[in-house]
């Protein structure tokens, strides 16, 4: 059944309109959006979407405009908010109990400036305006699809060419003009070991950049929520494992991509720090190792299994028997298909509401020797593994605890090799226009 409905792809001066098929019968949040996995369950879906890629500090308490809203003394400077206080005017300063609030939760001039420690549900309308930063990536067409499939109607995107998220009165401006009540932060540079440890100046300065300006833009808008999508590089190089959030800051890092992981932190700290001094309903999820459709294939730029991928099909196809495979082969990995994470993301939004960071992974990891047997069965079986060690094997093991996201109900849904295969499946039927592919 089709459901013909706008998606808007959001310029600072454009906007242009599109149609695109819901999915009927989908479990909400759960079933595969990969086209590949959607056709063991007797549906189909489309191609993922194209490509992507100073406020004023004046005190105006009685404006409708969130941009200009602030808070005063001497309530906001308090150490410890007063319990189930709300506000009966939203033009008073001053701060009266209502019943049935929920405790620690205060409002000042109709904002929020304390938010309730526990998750509390959330219904995302429909029609709501929701922003994807980021939406021609891995994970961005994979919410978007997921976004999609779950019948979300007013989707806001911008490509790269129309907005650059590394300058802030650029960004104001697009949210000033189209005030996205939700925001899926998950655009950034990102990339694997060779390119976080040739490029780290690059890592480090994009990914503070992007993650500043939707943030504060997102905040002086008035967005309603917003996700930011980390990465479980943040966590220290010999965390114990299973990695717990509450691992965060208690050591080095990795060196490989310690540029990187500092902004991912940064991010997480950013979003804590508005929830905290503005009441922003501002989430952070740090997913593990990613793939599926729409990865990057680039040997120089990709992650473990695209380039193992790109790696084995292209011995294939010259009819090369040996494939060469960074380090040693021991590292332990754990790895999530990106369709997983977008459900994961769309149930947080719904389901999360607390100031730290949650884990979303599937909580098992396997070597990369064993990794690069799974991938050499399904693409190229005759191939022989050749370990290179003079490459480095980047963290010893990195698999995390995800307890905390089990205990809200969500766990993943798509098997490891039937990820693979789906994902290979693609790169073979995309691959004159997959990213990496030159």
């Amino acid at each position: 059944q089709q459901a013909a409905h706008p998606r808007r792809s959001v310029g600072i001066a454009s906007i242009t309109f599109g149609h695109r098929a819901q999915l009927e019968d989908l479990e909400r949040f759960s079933l595969p959006a990969d086209p590949h996995l959607a056709k063991q369950h007797g549906r189909s879906h489309r191609d993922p979407h194209e490509e992507s890629g100073n406020p004023d500090h004046g005190r105006e308490h009685h404006k409708s405009d969130r941009r200009h809203e602030y808070v005063d003394d001497p309530l906001h400077h308090a150490l410890e908010p007063p319990r189930s206080l709300t506000i009966s005017d939203p033009t008073s300063s001053h701060a009266v109990a209502r019943p049935g609030t929920p405790a620690n939760e205060l409002r000042l001039g109709g904002r929020l400036v304390g938010m309730p420690q526990t998750a509390t549900a959330t219904v995302v309308p429909k029609d709501a305006s929701i922003y994807v930063a980021g939406h021609g990536g891995l994970v961005g067409s994979a919410i978007m699809r997921a976004l999609d499939a779950a019948g979300f109607t007013n989707i806001l995107t911008a490509t790269r060419a129309e907005l650059d998220l590394r300058h802030q009165s650029a960004v104001d401006t697009w949210f000033d003009a189209n005030k996205p009540e939700y925001v899926y932060l998950v655009a950034g540079t990102v990339g694997g070991v060779y390119a976080n440890s040739t490029r780290p100046a690059e890592f480090l300065y994009d990914n503070l950049m992007i993650h500043g300006t939707v943030v504060h833009a997102a905040h002086n808008a008035g967005s309603k929520k917003l996700l930011y999508l980390g990465s479980s590089c943040i966590y220290p190089r010999h965390a114990p494992q299973p990695i717990s959030e509450d691992a965060l800051l208690t050591g080095p890092l990795e060196p490989t991509n310690e540029s990187y992981a500092l902004a991912k932190i940064a991010g997480i700290k950013l979003c804590s720090s508005y929830r905290t001094q503005y009441g922003d309903d501002f989430i952070s999820a740090m997913p593990t190792n990613l793939y599926g459709p729409g990865d990057n294939f680039d040997l120089t730029a990709s992650h473990v299994i695209p380039a193992l991928m790109r790696k084995f099909h292209d011995a294939k196809v010259e009819g090369n028997r040996e494939v060469s495979i960074w380090g040693t082969g021991s590292a332990m990995r754990e790895f999530l298909h990106v369709d997983d994470l977008a459900a994961a993301c769309l149930f947080l939004m719904e389901n999360y509401a607390d100031a730290e960071h949650i884990n979303v992974g599937t909580g098992e990891d396997l070597s990369i020797r064993s990794l690069a047997e799974h991938v050499r069965q399904i693409v190229h079986p005759e191939a022989e593994l050749v370990f290179d060690t003079t490459k480095p094997d980047g963290m010893p093991r990195k698999v995390l605890d995800v307890g905390k996201l089990h205990s809200l109900g969500w766990k993943h849904r798509i098997g490891f090799d039937d990820g693979l295969r789906s994902t290979y499946d693609w790169f073979v039927e995309n691959y004159a226009s997959a990213r990496g592919i030159s």
